[in-house]
């Protein structure tokens, strides 16, 4: 991947497509390259960029689903050349791909590192992106939908084990680490945690700061670390079987 910014990218956006997914922009403060993340579909997306004189020069993609890289295909049409990064175990169901990525891999990102985590459980071959702290550029996570801000992803193709191995991994990162996750499902999370969990007061505190974001027409994400590990339900699960139990519980919430 070719790579020659004079700056590193120092911002994240995001923009809010479908019905509740979003789509997350590393660009500069001006006109020059950008990066999207689990683009679902591209015309808003395009739109957003050119609005703003940026040129996509990579497309991350987490995993497969289809609300995550439905938007690629178009996008590479008014910007053949940005590189596909994703998972090299799963280039059959993510064939847009031009840079295969597995655990342990880094790379630089308009100027910043990029380190590949695998943390399946969603699906079997669902990959996070983590850039460190660099200079004054805080660390950022877009996890997919292994974490939700208040929840975690469904089990399609992995097991309770395999999601507790992941979350846990996410919570050993830096706590002031910003959290992206590409659904607004944090109000839904938390108001199950707090049925699951009644007199947790973080949760019930958390709760009412969000259903105020919501009200206010403001979106929840990004959340941090430091907050997935004192009102996550699961990640604050001790065990597979505890996941297991809570994601079951959350699974058959109609509340």
């Amino acid at each position: 991947m070719q790579e020659a910014p004079t700056r590193a990218a120092e911002r994240v956006s995001l923009i809010p497509v479908l019905s509740d997914n979003y789509v997350f922009v590393l660009h500069g403060d001006g006109p020059g390259p950008a990066a999207v993340v689990d683009p679902a579909v591209a015309e808003p997306v395009q739109r957003w960029l050119e609005q703003r004189g940026l040129e996509l020069s990579a497309i991350l993609h987490t995993h497969h689903h289809h609300d995550h890289i439905g938007g690629a295909a178009e996008l590479l049409e008014r910007w053949p050349e940005a590189t596909v990064i994703a998972s090299a175990a799963d280039r059959a169901r993510i064939p847009l791909q031009t840079q295969g990525v597995a655990e342990g891999d880094r790379f630089v990102l308009l100027g910043r590192t990029v380190e590949v985590l695998e943390v399946p459980g969603h699906t079997a071959h669902h990959i996070a992106f983590y850039l460190p702290p660099q200079g004054e550029a805080g660390a950022e996570l877009f996890c997919g939908d292994t974490l939700f801000a208040g929840g975690c992803g469904r089990l399609f193709e992995g097991t309770p084990e395999q999601m507790h191995t992941s979350l846990q991994r996410l919570a050993g990162l830096p706590a002031s680490t910003r959290v992206w996750c590409a659904h607004e499902y944090t109000e839904g999370n938390l108001r199950w945690a707090a049925a699951e969990a009644p007199g947790d007061g973080p949760i019930a505190e958390r709760l009412a700061a969000v259903r105020a974001q919501r009200a206010a027409g403001q979106p929840t994400i990004p959340s941090s670390i430091g907050l997935e590990q004192a009102t996550n339900l699961f990640m604050r699960a001790a065990d597979g079987a505890e996941l297991r139990r809570r994601r079951g519980s959350k699974d058959l919430w109609r509340g």
